[in-house]
């Protein structure tokens, strides 16, 4: 599918990984240049990215980001802009995942978790908006949540549900800011879906079955699927949508 999108430049926090690595892999197949912001790397991440440059015509840095730092979050606008002369599209991935319930949650866990999933991302889409505002440019940014935000935890997961949910409303109040600039904002809420994180408990037959009496099509989504779907929100296709989320759930979430 032609997304318009060839020689635009993008940014991917958690893109070392899971589905962030997806994402880059997708828009590098359409002509993007990828800024892959992670907070760490090894020979493993390295290889796959020289290999990515190996084989496309667009290109690939690594600029290692902690998402939860105001200075690295501009310094990886700042490397971005550095390698390519620009950014066109921001798409905010990076996020933790801890478990704990509420009765044992520490509050240190809890800002950690809204320092990384919701300060992270309103860091960089002020940094991307100040940008696109300044220079008279258009730009997309997509911003991941989950279906936790509307359905909340059962598991012991309150603290990332919380910041999906903020995250969600934070994402559709800078939509309505800067939509008269040509800036759209999106969301994609994905429920289960094939990553590391619960790579052990599908495994487990008895796990994986209680996961897909969850979902009406009974499928765990794979990264490409959800990759696909934000790959429509970067390309022209999703030019007249701001301010909306797409549940990549699997029926799920129904709304």
């Amino acid at each position: 599918m032609d997304y318009q999108i060839k020689g635009k430049t993008a940014i991917v926090t958690g893109g070392g990984g899971g589905l962030g690595a997806e994402i880059v892999r997708e828009l590098m197949a359409e002509g993007v240049n990828v800024a892959i912001a992670d907070v760490k790397t090894d020979e493993k991440v390295e290889k796959w990215i020289s290999d990515l440059n190996e084989k496309s015509e667009s290109k690939a840095v690594m600029i290692l980001t902690d998402v939860s730092d105001e200075e690295q979050v501009n310094r990886l606008f700042d490397k971005a802009l550095e390698a390519f002369g620009q950014v066109d599209i921001v798409v905010n991935n990076a996020g933790i995942w801890p478990t704990a319930y509420v009765r044992e949650m520490t509050p240190q866990s809890f800002r950690k978790t809204l320092d990384i999933n919701l300060v992270g991302p309103f860091m960089l889409c002020k940094r991307m908006a100040n940008y696109c505002i300044e220079n008279g440019r258009k730009g997309k940014i997509i911003n991941m949540v989950s279906q936790a935000a509307f359905h909340g935890s059962t598991t012991g997961h309150a603290h990332y549900a919380a910041s999906k949910a903020g995250l969600v409303t934070f994402s559709i109040s800078l939509a309505r800011e800067v939509a008269k600039y040509g800036i759209t904002v999106n969301m994609v809420a994905p429920g289960i879906m094939e990553t590391p994180m619960i790579a052990e408990s599908l495994k487990d037959p008895v796990k994986k079955e209680a996961y897909l009496n969850r979902i009406p099509i009974r499928k765990v989504a794979t990264t490409e699927d959800v990759a696909k779907i934000v790959m429509f929100l970067a390309g022209n296709q999703s030019d007249y949508m701001t301010g909306t989320t797409l549940d990549a759930t699997g029926g799920m979430l129904m709304r």
